[in-house]
C-alpha cells in the first residue's frame, strides 16, 4: 500500500510542477492584482465621468420595480424591490475595459511577436531548404564531372546532365 501512497505522491508532484499548472497560478495571481488596479481606474474615473450627467456614483443609478422604494430608517432593510442598474453598468464597464486592456496590452502584443517569431522561423527554413539545393545541384554538377573525366572525356557537356545517374555505368577502369 505504501508504494501506491508513493506513486499517488509522485503523480501529484509532477502533476503541481509541469509548467501549465505553474504558470496558471502565475496568471491567477497577476489576474487578481490586476482586477484591483482596472476597478480603481472604473470607480475612480470612468465612473465619476458617467455619474457626471446625474450621481456622483454609478451604484447610485436604480428604478422601483414595486414601491414604495426606501430604505427603513429602523433596520436600514430596503423597502419596495429596487433594482440597481448602475451596480450592473459599473460591473459592466469594468469587464469591458478589463477585457480592452488584456487584450491591447497582453494578447496583441504577444499575437503580434509569435507572428514575428514564425515568420522569421520560416524565412529560416526557406533559406536552409534554398541552400541545401544548391548544395544538392554542386554536389551533382560534381559528380557528373568526375563521371566524365573517368570516362575519358574533357568534362565538356558532362554538366548538361539533369544528375539523375545518366552517367552511371561508365568505363569499367
Amino acid at each position: 500500500m505504501s508504494e501506491k501512497k508513493e506513486s499517488v505522491l509522485a503523480g501529484f508532484k509532477a502533476f503541481l510542477m509541469r509548467g501549465n499548472v505553474i504558470d496558471l497560478a502565475v496568471a491567477v495571481v497577476i489576474g487578481a492584482a490586476f482586477t484591483n488596479i482596472v476597478n480603481s481606474v472604473v470607480k475612480g474615473i470612468i465612473g465619476p465621468l458617467v455619474g457626471a450627467i446625474g450621481t456622483k456614483s454609478l451604484d447610485g443609478y436604480t428604478s422601483c420595480l414595486k414601491g414604495p422604494c426606501s430604505v427603513d430608517p429602523a433596520t436600514g432593510n430596503a423597502v419596495g424591490v429596487n433594482i440597481l442598474w448602475g451596480s450592473v453598468l459599473n460591473a459592466t464597464l469594468t469587464f469591458v475595459i478589463t477585457a480592452a486592456v488584456v487584450y491591447f496590452m497582453m494578447v496583441l502584443p504577444m499575437a503580434k511577436y509569435l507572428a514575428r517569431q514564425e515568420a522569421r522561423r520560416k524565412a529560416r527554413e526557406g533559406v536552409k531548404e534554398t541552400m541545401e539545393i544548391t548544395e544538392l545541384e554542386v554536389l551533382k554538377e560534381i559528380r557528373d564531372n568526375l563521371v566524365a573525366q573517368r570516362n575519358g572525356s574533357d568534362g565538356a557537356g558532362a554538366s548538361t546532365g539533369t544528375g539523375t545517374g545518366q552517367h552511371r555505368g561508365g568505363s569499367s577502369a
